[in-house]
């Protein structure tokens, strides 16, 4: 699956503040909403948390399924981010990743209340592009010209804070991490072709596409590899106020 093989991590030093902040402790739940196929999921597992992986998309649910076979923690779950069939008040951190743009912000709210035990936070977390860089400038203008369903990075949700002041309600700690992301010609090429809103090889638009991401890695790169400028960054806070 071309989104799982390409879809950039995120950094450790995140995971050790979000369980020191949230006070987890070996017996907490944490639900990773809209996990995809469990790249973040996969970073509570290996601390050795019980991980609730919902996720609405089959194909998605299968890929996790196969990566993280082997964790006796991990729990898939076909759900979403507005009803995530989980038992109430039972999870002590909810974690979105790359996610949130696509949800109800209403009704995951609700929900989240729902689940969340009477001080278990929600971190929104998102890797999120330097755009003022070169480099990034020229791959939007790529995305643009190419993929009519581009609408900005983060689908136009990057340097927002609104959505995040609504959500919390005002009240909520933002943390942003330097995470640089390093490819070479055939990661870069993959990367950009497994967002949601690129092309699928049936488009008549595909090669020429393809054939823009090569050139500019050609232009940018050095010794076959490029660096991407990009932060991860993380909004934390408690909702059940």
């Amino acid at each position: 699956m071309i989104y799982s093989k390409f879809r950039p991590d995120y950094p450790e030093q995140l995971i050790i503040d979000l369980i020191k902040e949230s006070k987890l402790n070996v017996n907490s739940s944490i639900a990773d909403i809209g996990a995809g196929t469990g790249i973040m999921t996969k970073k509570f597992l290996d601390q050795g948390f019980n991980v609730y992986a919902v996720e609405p998309n089959e194909e998605m649910r299968m890929a996790a399924k196969e990566y993280l076979k082997d964790y006796k923690g991990f729990i898939l779950i076909n759900g979403s981010a507005e009803n995530k069939t989980l038992d109430n008040q039972t999870i002590d951190l909810i974690v979105v990743a790359q996610a949130f743009h696509w949800f109800n912000m209403k009704n995951f709210r609700e929900e989240s209340q729902r689940i969340l035990k009477p001080h278990g936070k929600v971190a929104i977390i998102s890797n999120e592009r330097i755009t003022e860089d070169t480099i990034n400038k020229e791959i939007a203008e790529t995305y643009y010209k190419y993929c009519p369903n581009f609408k900005g990075f983060s689908n136009g949700l990057m340097g927002s804070t609104e959505i995040y002041d609504n959500f919390f309600l005002g009240s909520y700690t933002l943390k942003t991490y330097d995470n640089p992301l390093i490819y070479n010609k055939s990661t870069f090429i993959g990367r950009h072709m497994s967002s949601s809103f690129s092309l699928t090889e049936d488009d008549p638009m595909y090669p020429m596409l393809v054939e823009s991401l090569s050139n500019l890695f050609d232009k940018h790169s050095k010794d076959g590899y490029l660096i991407l400028p990009n932060i991860t960054k993380c909004w934390c806070g408690i909702i059940n106020r």
